[in-house]
C-alpha cells in the first residue's frame, strides 16, 4: 500500500470523509424535498416562491443546528421548530408544521444522490488506504443513508456518526474516538470535508491532515495542516 508523504507531514494512513455536502449531495436533496413539500401543500405555500423558501430554511435551520452542536437544545427541538418557524415567518398554519416535517423527511430520502465525481473518488481512495465515514446528522437519517449505499459501508473500517458519539464535530471527543477507531496515530489521518469549522478547524485541534472540500468558492481561510480542493480529480491527485 502506497502512502503519501507531503513535506513536514507525516504519511497518511487513514482517510475519513465527511458524509453531506462532501460525498453525498445534501443540498440538492434539501432543495428537491422543499421543493416537493410546496408542491404537497399549496395552501401553506401560496404566493411563496421556491429561492424564498429554501433561502428561509436555511436562516431558521442553521442556528437550530448550531444551539444542538452546543448542546443548548436537544434533537427533539431542532425537528419541532424548524418547520413551524418556517410556517410561521411566511405567514403559513403553524398547526401544519408536524406534518409538513414528515413529509419533508421522505422526500429528502427519495433525493439522496453522490456528489458528481465523489462515488469513484471514495473507491480509488479506498483502495490505497483505510477509510471511513465521520458524519453530523441525525443518527437515523445517517444510517438510512449509509444503508442506502452499501458501497459506502462495506468499504469502511469505520462509520462514526457523532450523535451517537455524544457530541457533534468538531468537539474533542469526536475525533479523539474516532482517532482511536482508526487505529493510526492523529497526524497520519486525512479528513475530507466541506466545513470549516466542523471539519477544518476540528481536524486541526486533533493533529490530523484536511482536505478541505470547496466546490463552490475559492477558501477565504488557511489550511495549515493541509490543503483545500475543488474537485475530486484535484484530491485525487494529491493523495494517490
Amino acid at each position: 500500500m502506497f502512502h503519501l508523504v507531503r513535506i513536514g507531514m507525516p504519511p497518511i494512513r487513514f482517510v475519513y470523509f465527511d458524509l453531506d455536502n462532501t460525498l453525498l449531495d445534501h443540498r440538492y436533496a434539501e432543495r428537491a424535498a422543499l421543493g416537493d413539500v410546496i408542491d404537497d401543500f399549496p395552501a401553506l405555500f401560496t404566493g411563496c416562491d421556491m429561492d424564498a423558501v429554501h433561502d428561509t430554511y436555511h436562516r431558521i435551520n442553521k442556528p437550530l443546528w448550531q444551539a444542538y452542536a452546543q448542546g443548548t437544545i436537544d434533537k427533539a427541538t431542532v425537528k419541532q421548530q424548524r418547520f413551524r418557524r418556517l410556517l410561521d415567518a411566511l405567514g403559513a398554519d403553524t398547526e401544519q408544521a408536524s406534518v409538513v416535517h414528515t413529509r419533508y423527511l421522505q422526500r429528502y430520502g427519495a433525493h439522496w444522490r453522490y456528489v458528481p465525481g465523489a462515488q469513484q473518488a471514495f473507491a480509488q481512495v479506498a483502495e490505497q488506504y483505510g477509510v471511513g465515514i465521520l458524519t453530523n446528522g441525525f443518527s437515523e437519517t445517517q444510517q438510512r443513508k449509509m444503508n442506502q449505499f452499501p458501497a459506502l459501508r462495506s468499504a469502511c473500517a469505520s462509520v462514526i456518526i457523532c450523535e451517537e458519539v455524544g457530541h457533534l464535530k468538531p468537539h474533542p471527543a469526536v475525533f479523539a474516538h474516532a482517532t482511536e477507531q482508526a487505529c493510526v496515530e492523529p497526524g497520519e489521518i486525512l479528513y475530507v470535508g466541506d466545513s470549516y469549522t466542523s471539519d477544518v478547524k476540528g481536524s486541526a485541534r486533533a493533529g490530523w491532515q484536511i482536505a478541505w472540500y470547496t466546490p463552490r468558492e475559492s477558501p477565504s481561510k488557511p489550511v495549515a495542516n493541509g490543503f483545500s480542493f475543488s474537485d475530486w480529480p484535484d484530491l485525487l491527485r494529491r493523495v494517490l
